[in-house]
């Protein structure tokens, strides 16, 4: 689906020309289309300009604003913030949001001009694929008929989704950090909300509904990106959790017939509208020593946030705290693969030893009275304590790369949370209440939201590289990665369901090795 490329043909098209309009088919069978339409009036800015419409066989779905076709500037730059900004006003909330979309401003252009200015044709048709794409999802999934929305998630969401993807289009990530984070939020949660319904679509057919094929898992289910800022590496991904690699799962009904209740359909469907956002700061300083430089890497801020997205109905308040919990993350930082530039890593942190208490209480009871033989008696308590925290830090190596690694355990029993699997058909860990009430009360885990965030505090010491002098001046590509494991347990419900899952992201960032003037 290129649309991009029609679109830009159309000054220079002679049957265009000819004719008064053109159309381009979204499905094989042209039941969807869109259309171009030259448009003529004296109130128009100039004598010739184009409308775009999605037309089905039956009815106009969507039409666009004017385009002055023969503009000197760029003709369609209208269109694009005009997509744009319908995505944004339609993007959904996360029940929690503090930045509801009536409180966004008008879309700045500058942004958007600076993309098309600095990116080919080509490359600049998957970015505008992919929005015209989302576009059309509201379109014909929310405001046409049912045929309509079965046929777009069949014939045109389908096949296109290997564009849901930053690394496929790298117009995406500079279109994320020229806009800023704000307007970031609203489109991945627009295309995790998207994924969101198509993966339970799939799994509806996948039941029965014959009529819908089940189109294939896309190899890349979540989005992802890293840049270099101001003496920061940072990696952010968002995925819908439902996309996310399953390692446990139990509903506790493998031996019953497989019925599901009613609150049970309704508590998957909530969990299924859930979606990960992720960001991981690694802050880096550079220093240049009498015979190599030395790169320094500590944790700055990993920030975990599970989020609702819906639109504030008020039919699954009951599952507001119903939510995955982050159980475990690892992360990664170290140079490219197959780098011959380093002599040394050196780790900051040693493996932690559990620090154990002893308490010796000796209690003496004596007797005197009248009596000739004096009686005296002594007992001893004894009593150990042993200090967990619940988040457990470690650092670790592989190659040249260092590994940062916290884990969720109970503070009661050490228990790892990522790997403990209750009982088949048990009605919950019993655990200590910190995990089991996890957002609530004094000692819980997480943030009233469901989140969780480690600052430099939590893990103080860093990492060291050592690099060869010749390598100075030069910018080096450095590569950051993160894993995120997430598990759910009912909070405020009885529910025997309950899944561990996992999700892995990785990219590179620029390492400039530059000394100061």
């Amino acid at each position: 689906m290129d649309v991009w490329s029609w679109i830009c043909e159309l000054p220079n098209s002679e049957e265009f020309s000819l004719s008064n309009s053109l159309v381009f088919p979204l499905t094989t069978d042209s039941s969807v289309q869109i259309k171009a339409e030259k448009s003529f009036g004296s109130n128009l800015p100039d004598p010739i300009s184009v409308t775009f419409s999605v037309c089905s066989s039956t009815s106009t779905l969507w039409i666009s604003n004017t385009c002055n076709l023969y503009s000197d500037e760029k003709p369609f730059l209208p269109l694009i913030l005009q997509l744009l900004q319908e995505i944004i006003a339609r993007s959904p909330n996360a029940h929690e949001s503090t930045c509801p979309r009536s409180q966004l401003q008008k879309l700045n252009s500058d942004p958007v001009t600076w993309i098309l200015d600095s990116h080919s044709t080509e490359s600049f048709s998957s970015f505008f694929n992919l929005i015209f794409l989302t576009r059309l999802f509201w379109i014909c999934v929310m405001d046409a008929p049912s045929e309509i929305g079965t046929l777009y998630f069949n014939s045109i969401f389908a096949p296109n989704l290997g564009i849901f993807s930053c690394k496929n289009s790298p117009v995406l990530r500079n279109f994320f950090i020229s806009v800023g984070t704000d307007v970031e939020i609203c489109f991945v949660r627009t295309f995790g909300y998207m994924i969101a319904k198509w993966l339970i679509l799939r799994e509806v057919s996948g039941a029965g509904l014959k009529s819908i094929t089940p189109p294939p898992l896309p190899s890349d289910k979540g989005f992802s990106y890293a840049t270099e800022s101001h003496g920061l590496w940072i990696l952010k991904g968002y995925t819908p959790i439902k996309a996310t690699n399953c390692l446990w799962s139990d509903d506790g009904r493998k031996n019953q017939f497989p019925v599901v209740e009613a609150k049970e359909s309704v508590l998957k469907y909530a969990l299924a509208h859930q979606q990960l956002e992720a960001i991981i700061q690694m802050e880096y300083t550079v220093g240049f020593n009498d015979g190599y430089i030395q790169i320094h890497a500590r944790v700055d801020n990993i920030r975990l946030h599970v989020v609702k997205l819906g639109f504030r109905n008020k039919d699954d308040e009951d599952f507001l705290d119903e939510k995955y919990f982050p159980s475990r993350v690892r992360v990664w930082v170290g140079p490219e693969i197959g780098a011959n530039y380093l002599s040394g890593l050196s780790l900051g942190r040693s493996t932690d030893n559990m620090e154990k208490e002893v308490e010796v209480q000796k209690v003496f009871k004596g007797d005197f009275g009248n009596s000739k033989t004096p009686e005296v008696k002594a007992t001893a308590r004894m009593t150990t304590k042993t200090k967990i925290k619940n988040w457990r830090w470690d650092q670790d190596v592989e190659g040249n790369s260092a590994i940062f690694d916290v884990v969720l355990c109970d503070n009661s029993t050490g228990i790892e949370i990522s790997t403990w699997k209750p009982a088949i058909g048990g009605a919950g860990p019993s655990l200590a209440n910190d995990i089991v009430k996890r957002y609530n009360g004094a000692r819980r885990v997480f943030t009233k939201n469901g989140g969780v965030i480690f600052s430099d505090e939590e893990c103080k010491n860093g990492v060291r590289w050592r690099l060869n002098k010749e390598m100075e001046g030069s910018v080096l590509r450095w590569r950051i990665g993160g894993q995120v494991w997430l598990t759910y347990w009912p909070n405020d419900i009885k529910s025997s369901y309950n899944e561990t899952r996992c999700v892995e992201w990785c990219d590179e960032v620029d390492l400039p090795l530059i000394p100061p003037k």
